[in-house]
């Protein structure tokens, strides 16, 4: 049943799939929110800012205002790319270099402080998402975390990630069968090659996550965490990767249902991609914080969405194997000393 946008109802979760069959999942920052609240941070460029091992630095930020980006991966590119211009003109200046240690510093710091460590992830967990995303076609993720890259490794058969064998990634072998996994914005297990192409690390579980905290020269992180959508847009277009990812969101065919995702102005380009496609049904989560909350979040999507004759349906989140209250993991469990470096 097709909900009134200015009235509180939502639908539960086991009802509506029943007769709302969706193809793919578009899934956002409410899902990781779900299992830790440490993912509710603002913006990964303002927290590596303040962090207290290492910060960004003036000259750093300097460097990110120069080239008007917030976005940490167009930074450290363009620096390992100075790098090895400046090694092939036999330049001598290490000033690119210490600023592409400072930076990924800074964001490693960054990224702990948010991400939730391997040892509080229970396998009952990884259990339950894992069985959730392999009920969908195509799985269109738009964040860099680890989650559900760790939920689908934990039981692998019938997922795939279209890396190979040597964990590269080739726009010409796409065609498989099972549940696709996309990485719209990449992701912390995502490596940007000097040419643009993209590999995937090889670790899993609790290494892949400390692996990201070793300062690897030219090793540039492929994720996409700050800006506005045409920056985004941008930054997807300077991969294969993510811009063949993109290009499978704007041809989904099927009813999609969309999980943990604001849809705001920063995600212009997704809600263009989900137009270009001319998906006609949208199964749409929203958190039953108020009933005021409610009509507010779904007059939001109405008007998104309004003339393109697109039949919304909108349910309770925590009615969905993705919010269930038992996957959340309280952060009081890393202790009093690691809770107050992570703010």
């Amino acid at each position: 049943m097709e909900l009134d946008p200015f009235d509180a109802g939502l639908c539960a979760w086991p009802e509506l799939k029943t007769t709302c069959n969706c193809t793919g999942l578009l899934v956002g920052n409410g899902a990781s929110r779900a299992v830790w609240r440490n993912f509710a941070y603002d913006s990964l460029f303002e927290r590596a800012q303040r962090v207290r091992n290492k910060p960004l630095g003036q000259t750093d930020l300097a460097l990110f205002k120069s080239m008007g980006t917030n976005n940490f991966e167009q930074v450290l590119s363009a620096l390992n790319t100075t790098v090895k211009v400046n090694a092939a003109l036999a330049i001598s200046s290490s000033s690119p270099l210490n600023r592409y240690y400072a930076i990924k510093e800074a964001l490693i710091h960054a990224v702990r402080s948010v991400h939730i460590p391997w040892k509080l992830v229970q396998p009952t967990t990884l259990q339950t998402l894992n069985d959730e995303l392999r009920n969908y076609r195509s799985i269109y993720s738009t964040n860099y975390d680890l989650l559900n890259y760790w939920a689908i490794m934990h039981n692998p058969e019938g997922f795939k990630d279209l890396f190979w064998a040597d964990n590269g990634f080739d726009v010409s072998n796409t065609v498989t069968q099972g549940t696709r996994i996309l990485y719209l914005h990449g992701g912390l297990h995502l490596i940007k090659n000097l040419d643009g192409s993209t590999r995937r690390r090889s670790a899993t579980g609790s290494p892949l996550l400390d692996g990201f905290a070793i300062n690897t020269p030219g090793d540039v992180p492929l994720f996409v965490s700050e800006g506005n959508a045409q920056d985004k847009l941008s930054a997807i277009r300077d991969s294969d990767y993510l811009t063949w990812c993109y290009g499978e969101l704007a041809s989904h065919d099927g009813a999609l249902c969309i999980f943990g995702h604001s849809l705001g102005a920063e995600d212009q380009h997704i809600i263009h991609a989900i137009e270009q496609a001319g998906i006609k049904t949208l199964a749409i989560s929203v958190f039953p914080l108020s009933e005021a909350s409610i009509i507010s979040q779904k007059q939001h999507y109405a008007r998104l969405f309004i003339g393109q004759g697109v039949r919304l349906e909108f349910f309770d989140s925590t009615t969905h194997p993705l919010g269930a209250a038992e996957l959340n993991v309280p952060v009081e469990l890393l202790g009093p000393s690691k809770r107050k470096r992570s703010r």
